[in-house]
């Protein structure tokens, strides 16, 4: 796994893992605003690094990876670990796994393993492979909408349909297989660091799920809701927001 980082100087660690069929890069608004007071480390999710060819395994193994990762370089103590949607799913894997010392696990829009028979969880992961795969090969455009109200450029989608085109059948089904069943206890949870859910104002309704997951599985969390936002956009369209909220901690 590559793994970016800023500010080595600085001694608190800020880890921003991001969502799911966008690369690393997606942070580049918001690592200027941290890593002049904190070490931040960017991980490329494999899969979706366009740096090499490799293949997203599942949410579970990119968390271990990345557990490992710091602390084979000496880190154990992170300030915060932040993860939107996907990133959110490795979040709270790590949470549970209990291998580093964070003060601060954000979860943003995460996505948690349903509490559903294996065959609807398996029908899900098949209308969600469908939905991205369909944009991949007909409307990139088209597939951001169905994932959020948000106005998106040009750009944005030119963007999108870059990271898409390196991305295999075989990775956007693991994605999606893998984040609606994640191997989590079925005891509620409590962790040394607090736990955040952040979700924005214009997902709730799509976050109904997960936020009654957390409720459930790790009833400390504190919940936010972030006025203005959909799903994904606070880093990529709110970074000084972002930010600031992390600083905040």
């Amino acid at each position: 796994m590559n793994v970016h980082e800023f500010g080595r100087k600085n001694e608190k660690v800020v880890v921003l893992i991001h969502p799911s069929m966008v690369a690393w890069d997606y942070f580049e608004r918001v690592i200027p605003l941290l890593e002049d007071e904190f070490r931040v480390m960017v991980p490329a999710v494999p899969g979706m690094d366009q740096s090499d060819d490799s293949e997203f395994t599942s949410v579970d193994a990119v968390a271990t990876d990345l557990e490992n990762y710091l602390l084979n370089r000496g880190i154990r103590d992170v300030h915060a670990l932040y993860g939107c949607s996907m990133g959110g799913s490795m979040v709270l894997r790590m949470a549970a796994d209990g291998h580093l010392n964070v003060a601060h696990y954000i979860m943003d829009g995460g996505i948690t393993p349903y509490q559903l028979p294996r065959i609807l969880t398996r029908f899900i992961a098949v209308r969600d492979f469908c939905t991205i795969y369909l944009g991949k090969l007909v409307s990139e455009k088209m597939l951001m909408r169905a994932f959020s109200s948000t106005e998106y450029s040009d750009e944005d989608v030119k963007y999108i349909a870059n990271v898409l085109k390196h991305c295999t059948a075989k990775t956007i089904w693991r994605v999606f297989d893998s984040c609606n069943n994640s191997a989590m206890p079925k005891e509620p949870m409590r962790f040394d660091g607090v736990m955040h859910y952040w979700f924005g104002e214009g997902e709730r309704k799509a976050r109904d799920w997960d936020i009654k997951y957390m409720r459930k599985f790790v009833p400390d969390t504190v919940f936010q809701e972030m006025k203005g936002v959909d799903h994904g956009d606070f880093a990529y369209f709110q970074a000084e927001r972002l930010a600031e909220a992390i600083r905040q901690l």
